[in-house]
């Protein structure tokens, strides 16, 4: 199941750098994943410093 952001972002950036498939993108008011795009490869959950990002 793909990746989702809490609501804990702090839209910094980081977990959309490090996506290898560019599903991550700013949305309103926190950056938001692509469910279709993301490969759950965790590679956002990594980068995050406040672990916004888990899967479903």
């Amino acid at each position: 199941m793909a990746y989702k952001i809490s609501d804990d972002c702090i839209s910094c950036g980081a977990c959309a750098d490090q996506c290898p498939v560019n599903a991550i993108a700013e949305g309103d008011g926190k950056y938001e994943i692509d469910a279709d795009a993301c490969i759950e490869c965790g590679a956002c959950a990594d980068a995050c410093p406040v672990e916004a990002p888990a899967a479903e």
